[in-house]
């Protein structure tokens, strides 16, 4: 596998090595050893799963306040996304930027987006299916997020606010500026749920 570390250090694009012969193709999607020595000492405890059938869906910005926050480990099985991960840590050298790419199916790339981070995406697509590995359990009493086209964020959606589709919960979202201190740069963030959290990642 190869691991690279993007503008915002601790978010982690991961690569498989795919095996291809005249049958198709193998690869491995997750080592636990392999992820530890390179990215993060976490433990998974949830895999979530969601199609979208028309483009232009978008899905988040979404997170989960402490106690209950998580990291996520994002592919797409089918289709392609623009893939989106917000800093929203306090201190941080990044606080308030963001990350953007495209996942698609056929790269089979990967991407750590680590607790203090919101997250979401937009279908490129039809029928686009994007899994994702959680380091802790889905909280309705701690979900939250940022509503995906605040301007002060700067994200450069491939698709317009007129044509995105969404859910009324996600249209109502917060700003950016109207959502509380929850994260602190550098705070051991999923410890408060007796998960250690320790990035690794290799330069």
């Amino acid at each position: 596998m190869q691991f690279t570390k993007l503008e915002i250090p601790d978010v982690v694009l991961i690569e498989p090595r795919r095996l291809e012969d005249f049958r198709g193709y193998f690869m491995e999607v997750f080592h636990e050893k392999v992820f530890r020595t390179h990215v993060a000492d976490v433990h998974f405890v949830q895999d979530n799963e969601a199609m979208s059938t028309a483009i232009g869906t978008v899905r988040g910005l979404h997170f989960q306040k402490p106690p209950a926050a998580h990291g996520k480990l994002v592919r797409v099985l089918n289709g392609a996304v623009y893939d989106v991960a917000v800093d929203i840590r306090d201190g941080s050298p990044f606080f308030g930027k963001h990350v953007g790419l495209m996942l698609d199916a056929s790269s089979a790339k990967m991407l750590w987006i680590p607790p203090g981070f919101a997250h979401g995406y937009c279908t490129l697509k039809s029928d686009s299916i994007v899994a994702y590995k959680i380091t802790d359990f889905y909280s309705a009493e701690h979900d939250a997020g940022i509503v995906w086209n605040d301007p002060d964020l700067g994200i450069n959606w491939p698709v317009t606010s007129n044509d995105a589709i969404l859910s009324d919960k996600d249209r109502l979202l917060p700003t950016f500026t109207n959502i509380p201190s929850l994260f602190t740069f550098q705070e051991n963030l999923i410890e408060k749920t007796e998960d250690p959290y320790k990035i690794q990642v290799n330069s």
